[in-house]
């Protein structure tokens, strides 16, 4: 029979609602169940699309003898981390207390039933291998030392609580902000900078979109070419590497190689949102066209395999098919010969690296880019249009192919803040690329949120089969907050700034401390758990205190609410010390210190949509990372921040905080005011790959 879980909405949760071990969700139930009977709780977190979490899944968790004695001597409880990220957070950092090592997923705690962890880890096998027991002994002894050492467990949870409560920084004061900490996060990165392979780590080498963005705004803001330099060559080899699916477009979630050439072959939500602004932003710095065509095929992935018919965008792809990571994507050299032509053949081989020996489990090719198809061209002797032509006809016919394999599993539940990133990285390629697909991909998303989940101005997690549920997260708001602002920049909408309006005040009422400042991760009126983290520093998805610090600031000035600009402030100056201890851990709270250093740049123009063509063509596509731009045939009903006159010709009004300019006439006078030169495209320094 089916265990509880197969009445949650998380695909993660029902992949284990056929298990022999008795699964609770996690709720007042389970929690009382562990009151009554005084076991302790055997916590379980991953998500649909980990690999290591299938793997314990299908060795313990379905094997019945292991079953049994979680059943005897446990309450289970298995969370999905994507929908309660508030549980992993805290049990993260606890297991990395308990252990002194990282985490990661599955997560293995064990807790006393008033939810304080006193051993734990990440993934156990069934037997003993890697140097780790069998999960089953394991699970006894646990039993064991929690019945005969009672007195310990108490002291050690008190030591626990006291040291996650110092987790949380404390207030010192108004600072005065000045840029310092940007300049030691750049320093910081050039010296960690990975020169040949671009990243800024060995292997494993994870995207970090918030440091690429900090350099990108570092060239904006001084002109520091090095720092752009350093961005570009990291984008350049992710789009030429295994990491970027070179036929169906999207990112993995990282390489497990320094070369970017092998991934871990899950494609996460939140990593492509995040990817399709930077490489929008690479190509309206540079124009190169590898950046474009990234752009066009990660939000063709998108729209194709990961937005629903109802408009939200689901969470994930997992890395495994038919049992095995990565079957659906590797391909052998027959395979391929067999269905293009012998010419297409030759370039294909050329430009993915058929030619070489085997890069994936010493059996297989994943492809990436081993030599630029004008490489190709050259060493072929023939023309590179003719070369790309027959590269882009055997890609097609590939990725015909590999519709018809058997494909990797998809979550598709549908969570608010994940939506949100895609959101307003759709918005934001869409407006830099003259994309309006895109930007009705994006609106489709936001259309659904507001849809079926905002109920009565609060806002939920997730969704799922026509069920919304789960109180939403400082993420969830700050990151739908930003994405509303990309939006109302590719195509002003006033009930885009109503609803954005809403979110900065549920931000203020429910989240923010008012005495330390900062945001919580949860609500006022949430589960009360063992802890109450701000976090900071940016993780796999850009910190919601950093976020809600840099939209709120941006909301200030589009709605002259003084109130939004001060808890911006307010979060910042919490987190000032550790910015000048670790700038580079606070990529996204460093673009929130930038515009408190250098006041956020507002440019509303005003009049006909049908006369706004050349002051699209001059403002869309232009690199200016600290400026809000907005057009408006109306601002009726608006607030007086913004609320321009609307006249027969076209008038921009720049104002830089609070300073305004008078109405500016025509392009060639904007271009001049902010100092846009006439596009030179950036030298790409661009090498083959030996």
């Amino acid at each position: 029979m089916p265990n509880r879980l197969a009445r949650e909405t998380s695909p993660y949760l029902q992949q284990h609602a056929e298990n022999p071990v008795d699964w609770y969700p996690w709720g007042a139930e389970a929690l009382a169940e562990a009151r009554r009977t005084g076991k302790p709780i055997l916590l379980s977190v991953g998500y649909s699309a980990c690999h290591w979490c299938h793997v314990m899944a299908h060795e313990s968790f379905e094997n019945p003898d292991i079953a049994r004695v979680m059943n005897d001597n446990f309450v289970n409880i298995k969370v999905d981390r994507e929908e309660r990220p508030d549980i992993d957070q805290i049990y993260q950092v606890a297991q990395a207390m308990l252990t002194q090592r990282n985490g990661g997923w599955p997560l293995t705690m064990f807790l006393t039933p008033e939810q304080m962890p006193f051993f734990g880890g990440t993934y156990f096998p069934d037997r003993p291998k890697y140097g780790m027991p069998g999960f089953g002994d394991l699970l006894l002894r646990v039993r064991t030392f929690y019945d005969e050492n009672p007195d310990d467990i108490r002291a050690q949870g008190e030591q626990l609580a006291q040291a996650l409560a110092r987790t949380s920084p404390s207030a010192a004061g108004m600072p005065d902000f000045d840029a310092l900490p940007l300049d030691e996060a750049a320093t910081y990165l050039a010296h960690a900078f990975d020169s040949v392979e671009g990243g800024f780590s060995g292997a494993p080498k994870f995207p970090h979109p918030d440091t690429i963005e900090l350099l990108m705004r570092r060239f904006a803001a001084l002109g520091d070419r090095a720092s752009l330099e350093r961005a570009l060559l990291t984008l350049r080899k992710m789009a030429e590497g295994g990491i970027f699916d070179q036929l169906g477009g999207g990112f993995a979630r990282y390489s497990v190689d320094e070369r970017w050439a092998i991934p871990h072959f899950e494609k996460m939500l939140y990593d492509n949102g995040w990817l399709l602004r930077m490489y929008a932003d690479a190509w309206a710095i540079t124009r190169d066209p590898l950046f474009k065509r990234v752009c066009e095929e990660t939000a063709a992935w998108v729209m194709r395999e990961m937005q629903s018919p109802q408009g939200g965008y689901y969470s994930s792809l997992d890395a495994d098919s038919e049992g095995h990571e990565g079957k659906f994507y590797v391909w052998t050299p027959a395979e391929v010969s067999a269905l293009v032509t012998p010419e297409e053949y030759k370039v294909v081989a050329a430009v993915y690296g058929l030619d070489h020996a085997p890069n994936f489990e010493n059996t297989h090719w994943h492809f990436v880019v081993a030599f630029p198809p004008e490489t190709v061209a050259k060493d072929q002797g023939v023309d590179a249009d003719s070369t790309r032509r027959m590269l882009d006809s055997a890609r097609a016919k590939l990725f015909a192919a590999r519709e018809k394999r058997v494909r990797p599993g998809r979550d598709e539940k549908i969570l608010a803040s994940w939506n949100a990133l895609m959101i307003g990285g759709m918005a934001h390629a869409a407006r830099v690329l003259a994309k309006p697909e895109w930007l009705a991909s994006a609106r489709k998303a936001a259309d659904f949120i507001r849809r079926e989940m905002w109920r009565d101005g609060k806002l939920l997690a997730t969704a799922k089969d026509g069920r919304a549920h789960l109180d939403a997260y400082l993420d969830d708001h700050a990151y739908l907050l930003a994405a509303l602002l990309e939006v109302m920049q590719a195509q002003f909408d006033p009930r885009d700034l109503e609803w954005a309006t809403e979110l900065g005040r549920v931000l203020l009422g429910e989240f923010l401390d008012p005495v330390q400042g900062g945001f919580f991760f949860t609500s006022h009126d949430h589960e009360r758990l063992i802890h109450r983290p701000k976090p900071g520093p940016d993780n796999a998805t850009p910190s919601g205190n950093a976020v809600a610090a840099f939209a709120l600031n941006r909301l200030s000035f589009l709605t002259g609410e003084t109130r939004f600009s001060d808890a911006a402030a307010g979060t910042l100056a919490l987190f000032w010390p550790h910015l000048e201890r670790q700038a580079a851990a606070f990529g996204t709270m460093l673009a929130a210190l930038e515009e408190q250093v250098t006041p956020t740049r507002t440019l509303i123009v005003t009049g006909p949509r049908g006369a706004f063509a050349p002051w699209h063509e001059l403002l869309d596509a232009a690199y200016m990372p600290t400026t809000l731009v907005l057009f408006m045939d109306s601002t009726e009903g608006l607030p007086a921040a913004i609320a321009k006159p609307v006249g027969a010709q076209v008038n921009a009004y720049l104002c830089e905080g609070a300073t305004c300019l008078a109405p500016i006439r025509s392009p060639e006078e904007l271009r001049e005011k902010l100092t846009i030169p006439a596009f030179q495209p950036t030298p790409t320094n661009r090498s083959p790959t030996p």
